[in-house]
């Protein structure tokens, strides 16, 4: 057994074992290098415009590949002569993400439409970096999301102890606070390095008016000429990604609101109901009677610098002009919440459980406010472990917000990670038109029985890469593991289904040539699942990596398809070597 051990150890030095390319991968250069043993540049364009069917593939595309497998591989590319490629080398080009990826990263969808025809990258409770009840408030999650490309930041803003201050935290738990100014200057300072579509600041807002007057001082002071606000009191249509770039956008409920709303003789403790209690109402601490609010926006909007003010209410107004998206209390029930106004776009909240009861009896209904009008949708309040839910009922009825615990991770996250690597992971994704389509007989119904639209084809080759990113005893101590890889989609639930290759013992190289073919009858809204994990007979079978890909993104042909870790990290090394095909 040692002498095995040490040939183990001797071949992850040194590469030994490179698993041979595929048969498809050698038909295809036998094709396309025209039966010789080198494949020039062109002949690799032409295996590029056919095989792959990338249509751009330029001749200069082709050349630069060329150049940076030689570069890769034989470090001297400058001074050999030899600008073609063996069989060895075109695998290795297949089989490199960076060169080779699954999906395109430019962004190339349209970004000129109102906010409210995309899907937004949106996190929940963003700054927990943990579970929901104990775990300390801080930045850092905050940072991470934006670095992410997460586009709708969360905060729940509460009095300090002194009452003089604003904090960060998830109310009436254990969790430790953080100053809001620090989460600000941290969006400030990081809200634009992944992406140049605007970042929206959702705020749960338990404040005084004064409170609200020292927030808006802090966000004018802070986000200066990046804050976006309206010049009108509500906006009849929301502006576009492409228009809001780089600017910052608040999104909370307008104080008069819940003033109106609340009657003198209304209990204290009304509002620490828990958010499940109320569907979607998000809680608000304000029991102070309204003040006049006839008082026209353009008396507030001369001088930001109001710090001074003694007029309360003109302060209070200064909050309420920097709401764009304002978050609007239904009156009545589910119907009401859900009606379009004609001249005023607004925002919903609904639990998950409240939009699976909205799409039981409304889901026509929910598909046509979010239209226009923009839907969250959070995680119910039973998660204490930072869980997420499924994120496809959200999508499937339009809901831009369908808001994630990022700091948690499963396999929900691990979609919520899948549709956002589509438009170039840009946070925006624009809805499919078919969810955007007015005319009434025509309203998406997500429950309708539909037709298959499209065919998917996916065969599964080989993996490598665990022997670079895993200690050789990390699956099994005496022998190499036993991988399988599992494949399926997400989507509507039509299209939902999971299958997997047969086990590959005793291999750091596996090899699995299978292949799958999903039906999809909304491929728009279908994600691709892959995971791989290693067999194990005793115990719980181990993970090996894990992606997720928008179907509408994938590129036909043979690609590298990176693998990530249970928390969405991408492994150095760890990837996949498939095929996709529509038919």
């Amino acid at each position: 057994m040692g002498s095995y051990r040490m040939c183990m150890c001797f071949t992850r030095k040194f590469r030994v074992t490179e698993a041979e390319p595929p048969l498809d991968v050698k038909e295809a250069f036998n094709k396309y290098a025209e039966g010789g043993t080198y494949m020039t540049a062109e002949q690799l364009q032409n295996f590029l415009l056919e095989f792959q069917a990338d249509g751009g593939a330029a001749a200069s595309d082709a050349e630069r590949i060329v150049e940076q497998v030689l570069q890769k591989r034989h470090h001297i590319a400058k001074l050999i002569s030899r600008r073609t490629l063996t069989l060895d080398d075109f695998h290795h080009y297949l089989f490199s993400p960076d060169l080779n990826p699954p999906i395109r990263d430019q962004v190339h969808q349209d970004m000129t439409a109102p906010l409210s025809h995309y899907y937004i990258y949106t996190g929940h409770n963003s700054y927990l970096t943990g579970n929901q009840l104990s775990s300390d408030c801080s930045d850092v999650p905050i940072i991470k999301a934006l670095k992410r490309g997460v586009r709708v930041v969360e905060l729940d803003i509460w009095p300090n102890s002194t009452k003089d201050n604003v904090h960060v935290l998830h109310g009436r738990t254990l969790t430790t606070p953080v100053e809001l100014i620090k989460c600000l200057k941290s969006i400030q300072e990081h809200a634009f390095s992944e992406s140049p579509y605007p970042v929206i600041i959702t705020l749960e807002d338990h404040l005084t008016p004064d409170l609200q007057a020292k927030v808006a001082q802090m966000l004018i002071e802070t986000f200066g000429e990046m804050l976006f606000y309206p010049e009108s009191d509500c906006l009849k249509e929301l502006p576009s990604p492409e228009e809001l770039k780089y600017r910052i956008i608040i999104s909370t409920k307008p104080p008069e609101e819940y003033r109106k709303a609340k009657t003198a003789n209304e209990k204290e403790h009304d509002s620490h109901k828990s958010e499940e209690d109320l569907w979607g109402k998000e809680p608000s601490e304000l029991t102070e009677e309204h003040e006049d609010d006839d008082m026209s926006d353009s008396d507030s909007s001369e001088d930001n610098s109001y710090s001074n003010r003694g007029s309360f209410s003109s302060a209070e107004h200064e909050y309420k002009r920097l709401i764009t998206i304002h978050a609007g209390k239904p009156k009545g029930g589910l119907k009401e919440a859900l009606k379009v106004e004609l001249y005023k776009v607004r925002r919903l909240s609904l639990s998950e459980q409240a939009l699976e009861k909205a799409a039981e009896s409304h889901g026509t209904d929910v598909v046509r406010f979010t239209q226009k009008n923009i839907l969250r949708v959070y995680p119910k309040g039973t998660r204490f472990n930072s869980s997420n839910y499924k994120p496809l009922i959200g999508w499937m009825h339009g809901a831009q917000m369908v808001a994630f615990n990022m700091q948690g991770y499963g396999r929900s996250l691990w979609l919520m990670h899948g549709m956002f690597r589509a438009n170039g992971g840009c946070g925006y994704v624009k809805k499919p038109d078919f969810i955007m389509n007015e005319s009434d007989n025509q309203i998406f119904d997500p429950k309708a029985k539909l037709p298959v639209k499209k065919t998917l084809k996916v065969k599964v080759y080989m993996g490598d890469g665990w022997h670079l990113d895993f200690k050789q005893t990390h699956f099994d101590l005496y022998s190499p593991p036993d991988f399988y890889t599992r494949v399926g989609i997400a989507g509507v639930p039509a299209d939902e289904i999971m299958n997997k290759t047969k086990k590959k013992e005793d291999d750091w190289t596996p090899v699995w040539e299978e292949e799958f073919t999903f039906p999809l009858r909304v491929p728009e809204l279908a994600l691709l699942r892959v995971e791989v994990h290693e067999y194990d007979m005793s115990e719980k079978d181990d993970f090996g990596g894990q992606t997720c890909l928008p179907v509408s993104e994938l590129r036909q042909g043979i690609r590298a398809v990176p693998l990530f870790d249970r928390k969405g990290t991408k492994y150095n090394s760890v990837r996949l070597l498939m095929q996709f095909e529509f038919i």
